[in-house]
């Protein structure tokens, strides 16, 4: 029998279980709607306003997390990230490289 120091235990604490996910989680893409995606502005129209805005669209892409993605150039002509709610075109979350 090996002895242990008092209060030690062979049980992992399943509080550092969820540091994986924890750091995951920090990485993932923004939930932007939980919305019916029949409410949602179709593709199109979605890019065609987004344009508008004075976004240069270089991809576009729906994100598993309900969001319309974008990466492309600003007015400025920075390179950006920007996930829009699909409902109402709100930025969600916007990434610039300056």
């Amino acid at each position: 029998m090996q002895h242990q120091p008092q209060g030690a235990s062979n049980e992992t604490d399943p509080l550092l279980l969820l540091i994986p996910l924890l750091s995951g989680a920090a990485l993932a893409d923004p939930q932007c709607t939980r919305t019916d995606k029949s409410k949602w502005l179709s593709e199109a129209d979605a890019q065609q306003q987004i344009k508008a805005m004075g976004y240069d669209i270089k991809k576009f892409k729906v994100t598993k997390t309900n969001c319309y993605e974008i990466y492309g150039w600003d007015k400025e002509k920075r390179k950006v990230e920007i996930y829009f709610d699909p409902t109402d075109l709100k930025k969600v979350k916007e990434e610039i490289d300056e």
